[in-house]
Formats: structure tokens, C-alpha cells, sequence
């Protein structure tokens, strides 16, 4: 009974392992057969087509008058008279603000009273050159009679030379006595300053009573503002590669913040020819240059400072053959037979080329193309297909990361596009 019992459990056993060996097996050619199964990838597609596409050049920025004047004080002293304030209509030649004269009148005074003192002096000069002249002219004729002697003679030439040094040097310090009236005169002039132009005053910063500090070496206090607002510009900072796409004369869209419902009409009048550069040094460097777009519009109220953004259209180029922008992507052309082991003994790398991909029996293919100008939708492309290649459009995960020369796909229309020429996001 005891080894009737035992043979039984012992054929249990065998049983149970083999039914575990049976799925191991199972499981074994599962993974086996589902690894040599392809992966197929679904992707959407569209012809390439002849269109216009205009070449934009995004950048924001500030509006500004495209006059503008900063009033500052050129003399030192308190404001006595302002007789202007922010938002008003100013001629040119208006009164815009007095600093307190009584000092420089004063010094006016002064450099008067001098250059009468100077010229008294030429004219005292003036006399006794003559005498000595005279003096001297006489003393030559009875030097060559023999009549005197020799001393007497330098005397005389010593005299005269010393009489026509002071004349001169009266004649400087008349010169001079001018000098400083002139000077004087000037900042007297200064302590009244008037509108350089016909404008608004944009902006007060000093106040009636205030004290101002100015001189001909430094820049003086700011006053205040006076703008041009009937004639506003876009100022824009353009990147370094965006910059060399933009010429004098583009035609720009600009969209004010306040004015989110309206795109003004502006053109491209200058760009600068010196970067600005921010962050200088440090990590997150930039390097911009300023664009002057001048706004054609004048039914709108536009105000200094406000923020706003431009699309400049550099190019534009109709019939050009076009696919969607996501479309051209880039991959490593695979070596040529013979070349990969040269390539790595050198330790060369090829460089990415760019690429779409078209597709030929349920493959995926490769063409290298030759890319022109883009708008936000399409690229023109320049060489590689033509009208009628019909090149995958979709999805850009599977564009940018899935496919390659060869992979197996499945095209699907059907598949709701997230907006013709944007970028997919990647899932």
C-alpha cells in the first residue's frame, strides 16, 4: 500500500512540472515570435503643392515717437517759471522753463564792465605805440646824421618795441574781455529754454520751485519731454540670425497689446548697425540689434511705451513648390558600402542631412531635400521632389522620432490634423 501511495504522488509531481515546463515553452515562443513581429506605424500624408509663402520675422518691442527730445538743463539754479505740463501742445520756439537769471546777469555784468576796462587799455596802448613810433622814426634819422649815439638810438628802438608789445597784449585782453561777455551772455541766454520743435510734452519730471544742476562739460538735470506724437515707430529687438533676413523697406504687421483687435500696417525705415548686448558674459547671453518699423496708421492712439510685436515679411515668393513645415525633419545618411570602417579609423561622423520621408510599398523612404524660405505652415522646397511626391505630413513624434529609411508604415487620413503646418505635440 505504502509504495502504491508513493508512486502515485510521484506521478503527480511529474505532472505538475511537466505542465510548468509546457508554459515556460509557450511563454518562451510568445516572445520569441512577437519580437520577429514588425512594428507598424501609422502616419498621415499630403501632396506637395505650388503656393505663396512669405518669410516672417517675429520680434516684439516698445512704441516710441519717432522724435523725441529730452529737455535738459544746461545751467545751474531754481525753476521760476514752468509754464507747460505733461500732455500739452507746444510750438516750436514756446517757453518751456526759466531758471533763476539773477547770477548770470551778474556775471553778464561783470564781463561788460571788463571788456570797457580792456578797451581802455587798447586805447591807452594805442597812444603811446604811436608815440613811441614817432619817437623812434625821429631818433633812425639823426642815428644816420650822427647826431646821437649809439646808446641813445637802442634806447629809443628798445622803447618802441616795448610800446608795440603792449598794444598787442591790450589787443588780447580785449580779445579775451569779449570772450567772457560772450560766455556770460550765453549762459544768461540758457537760463530760458525753449521748444525745439512743434510737439507734446510727453513727459514732466521737474517741478516749479525745484533746483536744477546743468554746465557745458556734464549732462545736466532732465526737465522734461517733447515728442512727436503724430509720427510713432515700433522698436523691436531682432536676434542676431534673424536680423541678416530683414531689409530697409519690409512691410511689418504690428499688433499693439492695448489694441489686441487691430494689426497696423508698418514698414522697416532702419536697422542698427551695433548689436545690444544683454547679460554680457554670463550664461544666458543675448545679442539683439534694434529694428525701427515706422507705423503708417494714424486713427489709432498710440502712447510711448506701450508693448507690442511685429511680423516682419522679409521674402515672399509665389508658386513655390511647398510641404508642410513639419514635414522636413533631419537624419544620419547611412554610410556608403566600403566607407564605415574608414570613417570610424578617422573618427569621422557624418552630419545630419535634411530629409522627408515619402512612402513606396508600406515602407517608409528617405529623400534628402534642399529647403528654401518657410512661413508658420509650409517650407519651399528646392530640390529632391516635386509636385505630385506625396510625403508624410504626420504625426511629428513619428516624423522626428519613430521613422527611418524602411520603417513599416500605415497611412491613416482619417486622423484628426492639429492644424495644418503646426507641429503636432509630441506624445
Amino acid at each position: 500500500m505504502a509504495t502504491a501511495g508513493k508512486s502515485k504522488k510521484n506521478k503527480k509531481k511529474i505532472f505538475i512540472f511537466s505542465g510548468i515546463g509546457v508554459v515556460v515553452i509557450a511563454l518562451i515562443l510568445v516572445v520569441v515570435l512577437g519580437s520577429k513581429k514588425e512594428n507598424v506605424i501609422t502616419v498621415q500624408t499630403e501632396k506637395a503643392s505650388k503656393r505663396t509663402i512669405t518669410q516672417v520675422v517675429t520680434a516684439s518691442g516698445k512704441i516710441q515717437p519717432e522724435t523725441m527730445v529730452k529737455i535738459n538743463a544746461e545751467v545751474s539754479g531754481e525753476i521760476t517759471q514752468l509754464p507747460v505740463k505733461e500732455g500739452d501742445r507746444v510750438k516750436k520756439g514756446d517757453l518751456l522753463v526759466r531758471i533763476k537769471p539773477d547770477q548770470y546777469q551778474a556775471q553778464v555784468d561783470r564781463a561788460e564792465a571788463g571788456i570797457s576796462a580792456a578797451r581802455a587799455s587798447l586805447a591807452l596802448q594805442a597812444a603811446n605805440l604811436e608815440k613811441g613810433e614817432s619817437e623812434f622814426k625821429r631818433s633812425q634819422e639823426l642815428y644816420q646824421k650822427k647826431l646821437i649815439s649809439d646808446q641813445e638810438f637802442i634806447a629809443a628802438k628798445t622803447s618802441f618795441q616795448m610800446a608795440k608789445s603792449n598794444y598787442e597784449s591790450a589787443q588780447a585782453g580785449v580779445a579775451q574781455a569779449s570772450a567772457s561777455l560772450r560766455d556770460a551772455r550765453e549762459s544768461l541766454h540758457k537760463t530760458s529754454i525753449f521748444a525745439p520743435m512743434d510737439g507734446t510734452i510727453s513727459q514732466l519730471i521737474s517741478e516749479l520751485g525745484e533746483r536744477v544742476s546743468g554746465s557745458g562739460f556734464t549732462q545736466g538735470t532732465q526737465i522734461m519731454t517733447v515728442a512727436d506724437l503724430s509720427m510713432m515707430e515700433a522698436r523691436v529687438d531682432v536676434g542676431e540670425n534673424d536680423v541678416v533676413l530683414i531689409h530697409i523697406g519690409d512691410t511689418a504687421r504690428v499688433e499693439v497689446d492695448a489694441y489686441s483687435d487691430k494689426k497696423l500696417k508698418g514698414v522697416v525705415y532702419e536697422i542698427a548697425n551695433t548689436a545690444a548686448t544683454k547679460s554680457l558674459g554670463q550664461q544666458d547671453e543675448v545679442t539683439n540689434f534694434v529694428v525701427k518699423i515706422r507705423i503708417l496708421e494714424k486713427d489709432v492712439a498710440l502712447r510711448p511705451g506701450m508693448s507690442m510685436s511685429a511680423d516682419i515679411e522679409t521674402q515672399t515668393k509665389r508658386n513655390a513648390l511647398s510641404v508642410p513645415i513639419q514635414s522636413v525633419t533631419t537624419r544620419v545618411p547611412k554610410p556608403k558600402e566600403g566607407e564605415k570602417k574608414d570613417s570610424l579609423q578617422h573618427g569621422q561622423q557624418e552630419k545630419p542631412i535634411e530629409v522627408v520621408f515619402v512612402t513606396e510599398g508600406g515602407k517608409a523612404k528617405t529623400l534628402p531635400v534642399k529647403r528654401g524660405i518657410n512661413d508658420d505652415g509650409y517650407v519651399e522646397i528646392l530640390t529632391g521632389i516635386n509636385e505630385s511626391t506625396e510625403v508624410v505630413s504626420g504625426s511629428y513624434k513619428a516624423i522626428n522620432r519613430d521613422l527611418e529609411d524602411g520603417s513599416a508604415i500605415k497611412i491613416d487620413n482619417t486622423v484628426k490634423k492639429f492644424g495644418m503646418g503646426k507641429k503636432e505635440e509630441a506624445k
